[in-house]
């Protein structure tokens, strides 16, 4: 889909099979001079709905709240949300979604929060 200067796919969806409701994705975002691929893990499942990823200096940590108000801010990690947990509204406008989130038993309550935690350097041996 294209989201503004540059595509984003999102594939490799991969089930961690310990923890239902939690899956591992791969994210492809390409500009005209670049691309970039990154890992994530999404929860999918009512009440923990978040978005994870890490870097070399940080982890952030996304807290979604499906069925609530979408908006410039948070539609990206919505976009990214839904075509996780429910492939069949992959490229949908997530504000649109809110009765689906609903019914799927998301309250559409839940605060919505962006945690950056700093990664320490590793010790050069």
């Amino acid at each position: 889909m294209r989201e503004g200067t540059h595509w984003l796919g999102v594939y490799g969806r991969v089930a961690e099979p310990d923890q239902p409701g939690l899956w591992r994705v791969k994210l492809w975002r390409e500009w005209s001079d670049r691309v970039e691929i990154s890992s994530e893990s999404i929860d999918c499942r009512p009440g923990s709905a978040t978005r994870a990823g890490v870097t070399a200096s940080k982890v952030v940590v996304q807290t979604l709240n499906p069925g609530g108000s979408i908006n410039p801010a948070n539609r990206l990690d919505h976009l990214i949300w839904w075509a996780t947990c429910f492939p069949a509204q992959a490229g949908r406008d997530p504000a649109g979604l809110g009765p689906l989130a609903r019914s799927l038993g998301f309250d559409g309550h839940q605060t919505e929060r962006f945690e950056v935690m700093v990664v320490p350097p590793l010790p050069h041996p």
